[in-house]
């Protein structure tokens, strides 16, 4: 009798591609935490009212914006990776005022004020620079390891879903993370014909401890951190854990 031999077959390679952006959100953390690979989209254009250069934390009033200057005054096509950050406005200062204001009696205030300030105090002119560095030790201070790439290192170009599916290809992913704001523009054939399941990111924000009354989702990670601590990982899926 022939012997059967089990073959495990590994989980398909997966890659998640997303902007930088300032102290993002939660689901932000969740579509890093699944990826094998993560790309900052770092040479597309900058949108001056969007998460780039701003997010926002809870005060006894409700969400407060925490927004960086950025000088784009009469600069056409701006892309993210040139942001320039307008040094002469104080806004570290008025920054870490309300992280502090609104959460120093928080569990975990000391913890985290010892992570973000120093990367904000030593911020150069680079916007990219800061949102990338601040996601990193974020990210690294949670536990989550996928490794991270910026778009403009990778010499890859085309339209865009062309290239988002050849950034795939070069990583040989055969799984796309994609957020579900890209259904109206994502030609999800053309994956498809090049062998790469498109899986949309849905985040079911989750309740947890917070302060300053009804609890408000969608707000800065920091939010979750500075009640939470390093057991805020328990509220982001693994790779591959998500069907």
């Amino acid at each position: 009798m022939e012997k059967l031999v089990w073959k495990l077959i590994p989980p398909p390679v997966t890659v998640a591609v997303l902007q930088p952006s300032y102290l993002p959100w939660l689901g932000y953390f969740d579509q890093l935490a699944q990826a094998d690979h993560f790309v900052f989209y770092d040479d597309v254009q900058y949108d001056k009212h969007g998460w780039r250069n701003r997010n926002r934390i809870k005060s006894q009033n409700g969400p407060v914006w925490l927004t960086v200057p950025v000088l784009h005054a009469g600069i056409e096509n701006l892309l993210i990776k040139d942001a320039r950050i307008k040094a002469s406005d104080p806004w570290v200062r008025k920054h870490e005022g309300n992280i502090f204001q609104n959460y120093r009696t928080a569990p975990y205030f000391k913890e985290v004020s010892e992570l973000v300030f120093p990367i904000l105090r030593n911020h150069n002119s680079s916007l990219c620079d800061l949102d990338i560095q601040l996601i990193s030790s974020i990210a690294g201070y949670l536990g989550i390891n996928t490794p991270i790439y910026r778009s403009s290192a990778l010499g890859i170009e085309g339209g865009q879903s062309d290239r988002l599916l050849k950034i795939c290809q070069h990583f040989g992913a055969r799984r796309y993370i994609s957020g579900d704001a890209a259904k109206d523009y994502l030609d999800t054939a053309l994956f498809t014909h090049g062998g790469v399941e498109v899986h949309w990111h849905s985040y079911e924000h989750p309740t947890y401890t917070q302060a300053h009354g009804p609890f408000q989702s969608h707000l800065s990670i920091l939010d979750l951190l500075m009640n939470e601590g390093k057991t805020s990982a328990s509220f982001f899926v693994r790779k591959h854990s998500a069907q």
